[in-house]
């Protein structure tokens, strides 16, 4: 089966809107469920929220049309950047498409650029992912009782593995 294509996300068609909130919100059903905390943001936002965030979209999307996965990032006054989500469908789980998003990012909308990110610390797949695509961890926190975030950053002009 091909690759999906990564292509930029207009939220402002319901469609495609509707197709990011239901992947969101079911990948983040998914990471509660792997680090033990169900109060993530995202889980309860609603489609109007969603859309209203001051983001930058990109999708995998497979040949059929079906979104396969998301990437959402905004720009930081310094140059940077930070992910804000990176989503998965479940159906699409451990076939590359969070590898491939990530991938596309840092090589070619902001290959060289500072990049944050932060996941749930007990979130081994993705962990494992930043760890692999060559991201530096930094400091765990909490920002919640009962929850503790992973914090990532990648400052290299090439990333491993990409």
């Amino acid at each position: 089966m091909p690759s999906p294509q990564i292509r930029p996300l207009d939220l402002a068609d319901d469609a495609t809107a509707a197709a990011v909130h239901r992947i969101g919100r079911a990948a983040y059903a998914v990471e509660a469920e792997l680090i033990g905390f169900d109060g993530i943001p995202a889980l309860g936002e609603s489609l109007a929220r969603m859309r209203a965030q001051d983001l930058n979209w990109v999708g995998a999307v497979a040949e059929d049309g079906e979104l396969a996965g998301f990437l959402a990032w905004e720009e930081e006054t310094d140059g940077g950047v930070c992910i804000d989500r990176l989503c998965v469908a479940p159906a699409w789980f451990r076939r590359g498409v969070a590898s491939l998003l990530l991938r596309h990012a840092l090589t070619e909308l902001f290959p060289g650029r500072p990049v944050e990110v932060t996941t749930g610390a007990a979130n081994t797949p993705a962990v494992t992912l930043y760890e692999r695509l060559g991201f530096t961890r930094g400091p765990d926190f909490s920002p919640a009782p009962g929850l503790t975030m992973a914090s990532f950053r990648s400052s290299r002009s090439s990333p491993a593995g990409v």
